[in-house]
């Protein structure tokens, strides 16, 4: 299946289905492209909501924050490294419209050892095999399978919410091979 390196250092990994449908993306714990996903600093009006919103260097913006996701996806995955001292004023995020998607996505961030993670779309076609380490952040859009392959690993897992009444009603077992 197709896989894409995104960005000038080709750090950011798609794997996508035959249709070029998006089915896992790799984010690298030692991700440094911030200048190719730049956040949205385009106009005076964006810059001066940002100066009442942030206490951050507006000019540094473009360097230390990446917007990683495409806009339509329910999970929005952003990298921020910031200079000491900079500050997000307190706020929340509106659910409008409410995220859509045929399926919940999950994300996967290996807080310690390695696991591999297989990639599958939601009709057991086999996309590939990731394999993530310490710091590594997986965004998986349909089917998947993890393999922990070291002593000590440790995912944490994120995905959409609510959750169902079981984890038998939480899942739609593949009939594929890992």
């Amino acid at each position: 299946m197709p896989t894409q390196a995104i960005g000038s250092k080709g750090q950011i990994k798609h794997y996508l289905s035959k249709d070029g449908r998006l089915i896992g993306m790799l984010i690298p714990g030692d991700f440094s492209d911030f200048l190719s996903f730049p956040p949205f600093v385009k106009s005076d009006e964006e810059r001066r909501h940002l100066a009442a919103a942030y206490q951050v260097n507006v000019d540094r913006e473009a360097s230390t924050k990446a917007h990683l996701t495409a806009d339509d996806l329910p999970l929005q995955i952003i990298v921020l490294e910031r200079e000491p001292g900079s500050k997000v004023n307190p706020h929340y995020h509106v659910n409008d419209p409410p995220a859509r998607s045929a399926n919940r996505h999950q994300i996967m961030v290996c807080h310690g050892g390695s696991a591999r993670i297989g990639l599958f779309t939601k009709d057991g076609e086999r996309v590939d095999t990731v394999h993530v380490k310490n710091h590594d952040l997986i965004l998986m859009t349909e089917g998947h399978a993890i393999e922990f392959v070291a002593p000590g690993t440790r995912l944490i897992e994120i995905k959409m919410g609510p959750f169902p009444e079981s984890d038998a009603a939480d899942k739609v077992e593949i009939d594929a091979t890992f």
